[in-house]
């Protein structure tokens, strides 16, 4: 953002935090430097700013000061600006702290620190280095995290193509998302199917390409009551394990995938062992089994093989 238009818009906050009442856009222009005086280059250069301030979470009130108003007005409610009292004990600053440390290389990095600075500005002390000897991560390395996680945050449909665990060739799939989450390392969402009109979760590995918003901001409900974190745990508990995997791993390595394993004994070829396991997401499982490097063979079945050799040849690449 530039100079320019920070001073702008910091003058327009605080020219409608200091007025009881509703301003016109005319009046606005008046009194907040760094406007043009051409009528429309002003208009959408307030209508950009409305935005901006609204995505900021500025609470910005329209209404008028009277019934024989015939111009919308504009103004900033301090009760609903201002932070209330904020009273926590020290233990939950901490907590607050090591959870912007668990944001720092993810999506809502920014949301944190911005959660953290008004902490700040109220007077309590919340640093994000209070417990040097823990180093949580949470990394959301799926493209589809993003725009799945703005859709929920404005309450917007959306569409993307899915690769169900099974099925030869993606679907498309149309959400009402409720809420993104992560459950054993693994992001989903989960919402309400539009074209089954059934409450369903997705996991953000298998969606296939651009996540596509389908509808204005506000147009998605979350029923009273639903926790998506449930919802979520509910589902991965009852997901079957689709398929297995035979894998041709090395003596005494591949440790993470011999504890998954139905079966694990040795195999002809001498210093390498047979490991059966289960497993229902292709890409996800291929990318953990290239993780082990010459470690680890697929030998069955061929699209597992298959998707390892192309994460390997990738990373050789």
């Amino acid at each position: 953002m530039s100079k320019q238009k920070t001073e702008r818009l910091l003058s327009l906050v605080v020219c409608l935090l200091s007025s009881r009442r509703y301003l016109t856009a005319w009046q606005i222009r008046d009194a907040v430097p760094g406007y043009p005086d051409t009528p429309e280059a002003f208009k959408r250069m307030f209508e950009r700013d409305k935005d901006e301030l609204r995505e900021l979470g500025i609470p910005l009130e329209t209404g008028v000061n009277s019934v024989t108003d015939e111009e919308t007005g504009y103004r900033i409610s301090r009760q609903a600006y201002e932070l209330p009292e904020i009273a926590l004990e020290p233990a939950e600053a901490a907590v607050l702290g090591l959870a912007a440390r668990v944001w720092q290389r993810a999506e809502l990095a920014g949301a944190a620190a911005g959660g953290l600075l008004k902490l700040r500005a109220a007077g309590v002390e919340a640093e994000e280095v209070s417990q040097p000897g823990i180093e949580p991560r949470l990394q959301t390395g799926e493209a589809a995290f993003g725009p799945l996680w703005r859709a929920v945050r404005d309450r917007r449909p959306v569409s993307f193509s899915y690769q169900a665990a099974g099925r030869a060739a993606a679907q498309r799939r149309n959400l009402e998302p409720w809420g993104v989450v992560n459950r054993h390392g693994r992001w989903y969402v989960a919402g309400l199917d539009s074209d089954r009109g059934e409450e369903r979760v997705f996991r953000l590995s298998r969606i296939d390409g651009p996540v596509t918003v389908t509808g204005p901001p506000g147009s998605v409900t979350v029923p009273d009551g639903v926790s998506v974190r449930d919802t979520v745990r509910a589902w991965d508990a009852s997901a079957p394990a689709v398929r297995d995997a035979v894998l041709r791993v090395r003596e005494g390595a591949g440790h993470g995938l011999r504890r998954r394993a139905s079966s694990d004994r040795a195999a002809p070829e001498p210093g390498w062992d047979l490991v059966r396991a289960p497993f229902s997401d292709v890409a996800w499982y291929a990318d953990y089994i290239a993780s082990f490097g010459a470690d680890a063979v697929v030998l069955e079945p061929v699209d597992l093989r298959d998707a390892v050799i192309r994460r390997l040849k990738g990373a050789l690449a």
